[in-house]
């Protein structure tokens, strides 16, 4: 078990942590290794979800170990100012997927062959109900596929893990300019492939906008 090799890491001492913020248990993590396992069981699930919609879940577990002991070994690096832990763990799991670029295009080339993936339907579901939802799936894993890196990051981090600008920003190390600009070209990009459909009805501050 994956919650099991953190703890190997970091020691077995749990406490009652459940109103501390994510700031808070971080630091207490540097005088008290153990308190670190509460960030697994507060975010593991939902960076599992978003690792496994990358690449597939038969990686998943080992991208999501790793994401967590390297953020343990990071944590006396955290800022202390950010509440919520989710954008350093969603950019230290975006840092870890890097190594993963074949298998992540390889999905999408089985996906635009094919146009049935789960993964997609969360697009899907916001186009236009005039295009065909397999069409629209080969279509939609096509143009991710022939984003740049950064692009499908940016994008990703938005539209799966649904952070923020600000948020996805601070995840990918850049400033939020330059998601901004990434965010535009992607979108820019699948409305192209999808003839003038955009599938991700990203606004900033609101993915749901």
């Amino acid at each position: 078990m994956i919650e099991q090799r953190l703890v190997a890491e970091s020691g077995r001492r749990e406490g009652d942590e459940s109103e501390a913020d994510d700031a808070v248990i971080v630091r207490r993590s540097h005088l008290e290794p153990e308190v670190f396992a509460v960030l697994f069981r507060r975010h593991a699930s939902v960076i599992k979800r978003y690792i496994a919609r990358r690449i597939g879940p038969h990686d998943a577990e080992d991208v999501l170990a790793d994401t967590f002991l390297e953020a343990f070994r990071q944590r006396q690096r955290y800022d202390s100012s950010l509440v919520d832990a989710r954008p350093w763990l969603y950019g230290i799991a975006t840092n870890r997927l890097g190594r993963f670029r074949r298998t992540e295009l390889k999905q999408l080339r089985a996906m635009e062959r094919t146009g049935i993936d789960p993964v997609l339907v969360c697009f899907t579901d916001r186009s236009d109900a005039r295009v065909g939802a397999k069409l629209m799936s080969q279509r939609l894993a096509g143009a991710l596929g022939r984003l740049s890196a950064g692009q499908r990051d940016a994008l990703l981090l938005i539209a799966w893990a649904e952070l923020t600008y600000e948020e996805t920003a601070a995840a990918l190390g850049v400033p939020v300019g330059t998601v901004r600009s990434r965010i535009s070209r992607a979108r820019r990009a699948l409305r192209d492939a999808l003839g003038g459909v955009d599938p991700t009805a990203i606004q900033e501050g609101s993915f749901h906008g």
